[in-house]
């Protein structure tokens, strides 16, 4: 007789599982958590996770009440972020005003609170796929994705490490963003994970259809990446220069760092270039100061441009600095600014600082150095480049966001993402190259990312690196962009896709069927 769902102690097919009443159960949910976020870069166990979350699943589906599992949904997702992204511990040691503890403590708040998400997808799936292995998969696949999109929109949005940016070693089966996007990964992800469960509970319809779904997949994705787009498109120099954070604002370095600029970007060679900077390169401010302007004119050939990060000052009617904006500027061999970019989604406590007058009153401050607070610019636009084509410019971690890179009323040529990941540590850096990469996939365009300490790089439209600059290495990339690739669904219909998908999901899930009952 197998014991019913009830029992203390639970058994899914032949795996037996701890109690999943009190802590027992969220401490190994916690370290089934913490295993998971792995196969993020740069440790990339990407099976491991698949197979933590594999074991999560049968715990959540066994549970034996609905607060049972979303209290296992929560410390999976506590365990999750606070590893994925202790990177952003790191960046509280470049700020003086704040002690460098207070960088864990801002980790596991924000975990604290992103845990609420796998949690209230874990109560979904419980809610509406109990007693059914293959729509307890289904749903809980629907429910991670539905999720990840409330956390990219919600309270500004924090979209970083997807779970579909684990397929990114299978770039076969990442190619599926080109129809499905970032969060139709997420959701394969989850449907992959589902499998031993599947398996154990002897579902051989429901295994086999979801493997034969990957399996598709990943053929859809070898044939996408036999004809590899051709690096016939503009010819660009990409400038990491090796600065860091601490060395970034000292106001002795300043002629240093530009004669290490200058270097770097070498002397015109009679052909066009296009000279890419990080982010914030630049102190000066290019449109008040026309020796600045004059002073990197020099560095240009007739015939090259100039795209670097600035400071762009907001004035009010008074004629006094009210705020500023962060900025991309174009700028030809004349000193002339031919364009302008400014970054629209803006880092909380990076970039601004929330409640000010309360916050600075007990000693805190934004993360980046200054007293003005940033404003937002208008959203994706796309930057004509006399010679070069266009480009849509993406500052920092606005290319995390799917959907919401590109002017759908001017598709560019490629997507520039100009960074400062100088103060992620050494995990932040890897895991932003890889979601510009899916930002390439799910749109079909190039993707150049210029940063002062790595990783730059050169991504084709398949999301494969073409060039790169290791972390922490000053140099040079020379290479041409990929053509871009005709639009993919994702870019004709954004994250209407995923939506698709999911409801798909859903749907499969919900059909009525025979239903089979459980011996007690």
């Amino acid at each position: 007789m197998r014991p019913s769902l009830h029992h203390a102690d639970v058994i899914i097919g032949s795996l037996p599982l701890p109690s999943l009443d009190g802590w027992r159960g969220r401490a190994v949910a916690l370290a089934l958590g913490l295993v998971s976020a792995t196969g993020f870069q740069p440790l990339n166990l990407w099976p491991l996770t698949l197979a933590v979350i594999a074991l999560f699943m049968m715990m959540a589906h066994a549970a034996q009440s609905r607060w049972g599992a979303l209290a296992l949904g929560w410390w999976f997702g506590l365990g999750h972020f606070t590893l994925g992204l202790n990177w952003i511990a790191t960046s509280f040691t470049y700020q003086a005003a704040m002690p460098v503890w207070l960088g864990w403590v801002a980790v596991l708040l924000l975990s604290l609170f992103l845990a609420i998400y796998p949690a209230v997808a874990t109560g979904l799936a419980w809610r509406f796929g109990r007693g059914d292995v293959f729509r307890f998969t289904l749903l809980f696949a629907a429910a991670w994705m539905l999720t990840e999109w409330l956390r990219g929109y919600l309270f500004t949005g924090f979209a970083w490490n997807p779970l579909g940016a684990v397929w990114t070693p299978l770039l076969p089966v990442a190619q599926s963003a080109r129809w499905i996007g970032a969060l139709g990964l997420s959701g394969l992800a989850i449907l992959a994970a589902g499998l031993p469960m599947l398996l154990a509970n002897r579902n051989w319809r429901g295994a086999g259809g979801v493997a034969v779904v990957l399996m598709l997949i990943g053929l859809a994705g070898l044939w996408v990446m036999s004809t590899p787009a051709a690096p016939e498109g503009a010819r660009v120099r990409i400038v990491q220069p090796n600065i860091g954070q601490e060395e970034k604002w000292d106001e002795a370095s300043g002629e240093a760092i530009a004669r290490r600029f200058a270097e770097l970007s070498g002397a015109p060679d009679g052909s066009p270039r296009l000279l890419m900077w990080p982010e914030a390169s630049v102190r000066a401010y290019l449109e008040e100061e026309p020796a600045a302007r004059a002073r990197l004119a020099r560095l240009l050939g007739p015939r090259d441009l100039l795209l670097t990060g600035g400071i762009s000052l907001v004035w009010d009617d008074k004629g006094e600095v009210e705020a500023a904006r962060n900025s991309l500027f174009v700028m030809d061999a004349g000193g002339r600014l031919v364009a302008r970019y400014d970054k629209a989604h803006l880092v909380p406590y990076g970039e601004y600082l929330p409640m000010r007058p309360l916050l600075s009153a007990i000693g805190l401050s934004r993360l980046a150095p200054g007293d003005l607070d940033f404003l937002a610019g208008p959203g994706p636009r796309s930057l004509a480049l006399p010679g070069f084509g266009s480009a849509g410019i993406q500052i920092c971690y606005e290319i995390i966001f799917p959907g919401r890179v590109v002017d759908p009323r001017h598709r560019p040529d490629f997507l520039f993402n100009a960074s400062n990941d100088a103060w992620f540590g050494s995990w932040g850096p890897p895991q932003h190259l890889t979601q510009a990469r899916l930002r390439a996939i799910e749109e079909g365009l190039p993707v150049a990312r210029a940063t002062p300490t790595g990783i730059s790089a050169v991504i084709d439209p398949q999301g494969r690196v073409r060039a790169s600059l290791p972390h922490r290495t000053a140099g040079v990339i020379d290479a041409q962009m990929p053509l871009p690739d005709p639009p993919t669904l994702f870019a004709r219909a954004g994250e209407w896709t995923s939506a698709a998908f999911g409801l798909m999901l859903v749907l499969m899930a919900l059909r009525p069927r025979r239903r089979r009952s459980i011996p007690t």
